[in-house]
């Protein structure tokens, strides 16, 4: 099924819905929860069971915020909190935004009197349509490690913290980060991880993609089950999303001429003044008054001294 709708038509070949919209509308009926499973074991490189969906103050949708962000919080099977977050629109303090909401989830899933030792282990996934930083890279993990500054060791858990935390290392007590940087992804997916950013990027789905989730994804996230009002719904996303990639591109387009701009500007008044400069340096080897100096090259007496 395709929708032709000039510029976005390479949104809308695809016969898959795409992800960020199958996680607003789809992806949070149980009956579906393969699709999600098979995405977090791969990226995570273990098997993820979800036992429910929570809601959070972290993770509440904005009535107005229709197209932006889609974040969803999940409970694993080992009692872990994954919070997963689309975002579309640009943003340039989204590092600490990932901040936020991870230390937001930490303290609302403790409750009032439990020790240190109750405090869930906590993963943020963060799948970005934007240019995020700076990097050649299309997925980051970020984790926490204590590292000596004089004997450069990293700091380990005894022997009773590892048995009774079960767990190897101290980083594991603390949340983790990823980050799919899925818009740069630009060639043949050649990992499951890969096949996973492939459909994230397009919507689509190769037919020779194998990694876990796909294939339930292929079932149950195919355009011809809609209604032809979620149909409707779907393509006003679509459109958003156009909207948005185009003023993406504008800002940068904008911004790149508006470095140009400054640039030559810069240039230019860099070289009026090493044309005074050099006047200065005629005009007092001729032992001409610093005050007529001034007059004519409107410089004060003090910055005629100082060239």
């Amino acid at each position: 099924m395709k929708k032709e709708n000039g510029k976005g038509d390479e949104l809308m070949a695809s016969n898959y819905i795409r992800f960020d919209w199958a996680m607003k509308r789809l992806l949070r009926n149980k009956a579906n929860f393969a699709v999600l499973e098979g995405f977090l074991t791969t990226l995570l490189n273990e098997k993820i069971v979800i036992q429910k969906l929570l809601e959070s103050e972290s993770n509440q949708e904005d009535e107005f915020d229709k197209y932006n962000r889609v974040d969803m919080l999940a409970e694993n099977s080992k009692g872990e909190l994954i919070l997963i977050e689309v975002q579309n629109n640009n943003e340039y303090a989204y590092f600490q935004r990932m901040l936020f909401g991870t230390s937001k989830l930490v303290t609302e899933y403790i409750n009032r009197g439990e020790g240190y030792d109750k405090v869930r282990k906590v993963y943020s996934v963060n799948i970005v349509y934007f240019s995020l930083g700076s990097g050649k890279d299309i997925v980051y993990h970020g984790k926490t490690e204590f590292r000596g500054i004089h004997q450069g060791d990293v700091l380990e858990l005894t022997p009773f913290q590892k048995q009774t935390f079960k767990v190897d290392s101290v980083s594991q007590l603390y949340p983790e980060y990823y980050i799919l940087k899925v818009n740069d992804f630009n060639q043949v997916a050649q990992s499951p991880l890969e096949e996973w950013i492939y459909y994230m990027n397009t919507g689509d789905i190769p037919d020779g993609a194998t990694a876990p989730g796909l294939d339930e994804a292929r079932q149950r996230l195919k355009l011809d089950k809609m209604t032809k009002e979620e149909l409707s719904a779907y393509y006003r996303h679509l459109d958003n999303i156009v909207i948005l990639r185009d003023n993406i591109y504008t800002e940068r387009a904008e911004g790149r001429a508006e470095g140009r701009a400054e640039g030559r500007a810069e240039g230019l008044m860099e070289g009026r003044m090493e044309e005074k400069r050099e006047m200065v340096h005629n005009m007092k080897s001729l032992n001409i008054p610093l005050d007529t100096i001034s007059q004519v090259t409107g410089l004060s007496i003090e910055e005629i001294k100082s060239l």
